[in-house]
C-alpha cells in the first residue's frame, strides 16, 4: 500500500457547508490512518491569493467529490468552473470524481448522470432513504474507501495466519420470523456446469435496494436473497415466485448462507455481527461477534459446523458453529473481504477482495495455494460448483468470470450489462445440480441462467 496519502478535494456551495463539515467528520478515521489527506477552500490562509489555490489543490487531488444541492446545482461557480475541471481529469484518469448528493435535486443528466454517486443509488443525505445523516454519511465512506483502496492497494506480501480469541460472549435472542415450510431433501445427479448453454430464465424483482448476496438450498427448490434494503427473502427457484420475507437485520444484510442439511442460516451484517437462524421456522438463535468491519459474506461448512466469514476490516474468520467461537483468522487481502466460498468437499476456501484477486485457501491449515487476478474491479461474489471444478466469480467490473477451480484457469466471462452503475454484479450461486447459476446486483433484481436445449 502506499505510503503517501491520497489527496481529496471538496467542491460545494457555501450553503451546504454544515453537511460538509459533517462529511469530514465521518472522514477523520482514514485520516488517522494516514490513507486520505482532506483539503477545501476554508483552509485558505489569509493574504494568500484564493482562485491560484484552489486550482492548484484542484488540479493535484486524486479524488474530488462534488457536494451535489440545489445550491451547487445553481453556483456558476461550482458547476462551471470547479466541476468543469474536474470532469476534465476525471475523463484523462488524472483523478477519481464522486458526486455525493446532499439534498434532493435533479442531477440525472449530462454531465453527472453519468457518475457513480454516493450515497448508493444516490438516495440523498437528507431524505427519507436514511434513519438519520449520520447513516447516510456512513454509506458514503463505505464507497469512498474503496475507492481509496483502488487507488492505494496493489499486492502486499501473504501475511501469517493468525489465531484471534472472541472477546465477546455470544448472545441468543429469541426474535421470532415468519414461518418457512422446508421441503424434504433429495439426492440430484451431479452434472458438469455448461457454460455454453447458460440463458436467462427469470428476473425476480421485490427488493428494494441492492441485492447483496443469493444462496440455493441443498435441495435447489429454495433460493435466499439477502438486501441492502435489511431484509432476507426466499423464492421458489423454478418458479421464481416469492415465499416469505425474514426482518431482525438493522443494517445492510451483506452475506447469507445455507448448511448442507438445509436446516441453519447465516446472514452478516453491515453491524460486524453474524446472526444464526433455523430455517425451517425462521427463528433466530444466535449472534456471533468478532470482526472490527462488516461482514460482506459467510459460508457454511460440509460438516454443518465450520463456518467462514469474510469481512472490510481485510480479515477472514473461521468460526465453529457449535460453539460460536473463532478457530483462526486469515490475513493476506489488501483490502475488505467482499466474497467467500467453502468446497463440497471442505477442504478450499476461496475469497474475493476489493483488492480485485480472489485468493484460493487450503480451509484446515490457512494455507494460501492461489491468487486469481483477471479481474479489474471489486470480486463481489464467489461460489464454487458441487462436483469442486467450478468456480464462479462476480465483480464489480460488470462480469461473471468461470474458472477451472483445480488449476485456476479462466474458462469463460459473461457480461451483464453495460448501464454505469446498475450492471454491478454482487453475487452468484450454483444449483446444487449444476443446471442453475443465479447472480444478484446493483439493480435490485436477481438474475435466474439456465441451461437451454442444444
Amino acid at each position: 500500500m502506499s505510503s503517501r496519502p491520497i489527496k481529496i478535494f471538496f467542491c460545494y456551495a457555501r450553503e451546504d457547508e454544515e453537511l460538509l463539515n459533517k462529511l469530514k467528520s465521518h472522514l477523520r478515521p482514514l485520516q488517522r490512518e494516514g490513507l486520505i489527506d482532506v483539503w477545501n477552500d476554508r483552509e485558505i490562509s489569509a493574504g494568500t491569493e484564493w482562485e491560484h489555490e484552489i486550482k492548484e489543490h484542484l488540479n493535484s487531488a486524486q479524488i474530488i467529490l462534488l457536494l451535489v444541492s440545489p445550491d451547487f446545482m445553481n453556483s456558476d461557480y461550482c458547476y462551471s468552473v470547479e466541476m468543469k475541471r474536474a470532469l476534465e481529469r476525471h475523463a484523462s484518469g488524472e483523478a477519481n470524481v464522486i458526486p455525493v448528493i446532499l439534498r434532493p435535486v435533479y442531477w440525472y443528466g449530462e454531465p453527472l448522470g453519468k457518475l457513480q454517486a454516493l450515497p448508493t443509488d444516490g438516495k440523498p443525505v437528507k431524505s427519507l432513504y436514511w434513519f438519520d445523516p449520520d447513516s447516510a454519511f456512513y454509506d458514503v465512506i463505505v464507497g469512498i474507501r474503496k475507492v481509496v483502496n483502488d487507488l492505494t492497494s496493489k499486492y502486499i506480501p501473504i501475511s501469517p495466519v493468525v489465531a484471534e480469541e472472541m472477546q465477546e460472549e455470544t448472545t441468543m435472542p429469541n426474535v421470532i420470523a415468519p414461518t418457512i415450510q422446508q421441503a424434504d431433501i433429495v439426492s440430484l445427479p451431479l452434472s458438469p456446469f455448461e457454460v455454453e448453454k447458460l440463458t436467462l430464465l427469470h428476473t425476480l424483482t421485490g427488493h428494494r435496494d441492492d441485492v447483496r448476496d443469493v444462496a440455493i438450498s441443498p435441495d435447489g427448490q429454495t433460493l435466499v436473497s439477502g438486501s441492502a434494503d435489511k431484509t432476507i427473502k426466499t423464492w421458489n427457484l423454478s418458479t421464481g415466485r416469492l415465499m416469505y420475507t425474514l426482518t431482525g437485520h438493522t443494517y445492510y444484510v451483506a452475506s447469507i448462507a445455507i448448511s448442507p442439511d438445509g436446516q441453519t442460516l447465516v446472514s452478516g451484517g453491515e453491524d460486524g455481527e453474524i446472526k444464526v437462524w433455523h430455517l425451517p421456522t425462521g427463528k433466530e438463535v444466535g449472534t456471533l461477534i468478532g470482526h472490527k468491519g462488516p461482514v460482506w459474506d459467510v459460508a457454511i461448512g460440509v460438516d454443518e459446523q465450520t463456518l467462514v466469514s469474510g469481512s472490510l476490516d481485510n480479515t477472514i474468520k473461521v468460526w465453529n458453529l457449535s460453539t460460536a467461537q473463532p478457530v483462526r483468522t486469515l490475513t493476506g487481502h489488501a483490502a475488505g473481504v467482499l466474497s467467500v466460498a467453502i468446497s463440497p468437499n471442505g477442504q478450499i476456501l476461496v475469497s474475493g477482495s476489493d483488492d480485485k484477486t480472489i485468493k484460493i485457501w487450503n480451509l484446515p491449515t490457512g494455507q494460501l495455494k492461489h491468487t486469481l487476478t483477471e479481474h479489474t474491479a471489486s470480486v463481489e461474489g464467489v461460489t464454487i460448483s458441487a462436483d469442486g471444478k467450478t468456480l464462479v466469480s462476480g465483480s464489480y467490473d460488470k462480469t461473471i468470470k468461470i474458472w477451472n477451480l483445480p488449476t485456476g484457469q479462466l474458462m469463460h466471462s459473461l457480461t451483464v450489462n453495460t448501464h454505469p452503475i446498475s450492471g454491478a454484479v454482487y453475487c452468484v450461486a450454483i444449483s446444487p445440480d449444476g443446471q442453475t447459476l443465479v447472480s444478484g446486483g446493483a439493480d435490485k433484481t436477481i438474475k435466474v441462467w439456465g441451461m437451454k436445449s442444444k
